[in-house]
């Protein structure tokens, strides 16, 4: 038949790239998730060594609800995450705005600064971080939460660039003449940017947001570095924990600090899918 759509015949060897594509997906999954899905499995597991399955029960998560040490590093885990998010998300969209809409001398090297927190090693930003604190005294046994202050600004130090990437790449397909169209039609300099630009942002502030919150939420290295002997936080805790041998409690603290992570991922990406 005329103009009739013609279909190719597969032959041995498209088939055996599809198999080997296949393959290989599969493959990647099972190295990337199977070291999780032990993880969450052993966490229900009744014995206190993760080799042998003894049973099924709870009594593991129940124990580490318990823990008031684990809860209370938990808690200046999220306290730590949470205003390093606030503030990383806003100092990465004035940073991104920058970046974006100005031309001005040595714009190359404040970028390139800009971005040096991600292409630094954490070891070496941690130590430095230390080594900064420690000259200029900062004071270690202050009231919860100004103790977590040292550790909340090394994470916004780390954490604010990788907003101002996601959000200057979403700027980058912005058309400027949508914020001129709203300045001839009235508004002011700071509604056109509360009402254009920030809800064009906002799918690109979502995802800075989560990244920077779970960045924050599981570092452990600059963490380690930058804490006193009374600002436990959670991976800390549970590298002291895991030092002489893993138990079902930390693979239950651990499960419950991936459902979080898994529950705000589903949050974020449904608030941008609506927007």
């Amino acid at each position: 038949m005329i103009g009739a759509r013609k279909h190719r015949v597969m032959g041995p060897l498209d088939y055996g790239r599809r198999m080997w594509v296949r393959l290989s997906l599969w493959a990647t999954l099972i190295f990337l998730y199977a070291p999780i899905v032990i993880l969450v499995a052993f966490s229900f597991n009744d014995s206190r060594r993760n080799i042998v399955w003894r049973g099924f029960t709870f009594k593991y998560y129940e124990k580490a609800w318990n823990n008031d040490a684990l809860i209370e590093a938990f808690t200046n885990s999220l306290t730590i995450a949470l205003i390093s998010t606030v503030v990383s998300v806003i100092l990465g969209m004035m940073t991104a705005v920058l970046l974006w809409r100005f031309r001005f001398p040595g714009k190359a090297p404040f970028e390139g600064t800009v971005s040096l927190p991600i292409i630094v090693p954490e070891i070496c930003m941690g130590v430095a971080m230390m080594t900064f604190f420690a000259d200029i005294g900062w004071p270690r046994d202050l009231p919860w939460p100004l103790n977590l202050g040292a550790i909340t600004i090394a994470h916004i130090s780390f954490s604010f660039p990788f907003v101002a990437m996601v959000v200057r790449a979403r700027l980058t397909h912005f058309n400027p003449e949508l914020e001129e169209a709203a300045r001839d039609l009235g508004a002011s300099q700071w509604q056109s940017f509360r009402d254009v630009l920030v809800p064009y942002m906002r799918p690109g502030l979502l995802a800075g947001g989560l990244l920077a919150f779970t960045l924050s939420l599981d570092d452990f290295v600059i963490t380690f570095f930058t804490s006193g002997p009374e600002t436990v936080t959670f991976p800390v805790k549970v590298y002291s924990m895991i030092r002489f041998s893993v138990t079902p409690e930390v693979n239950a603290a651990s499960t419950a600090l991936i459902m979080i992570t898994i529950v705000l991922t589903a949050i974020a990406l449904r608030l941008q899918n609506r927007t």
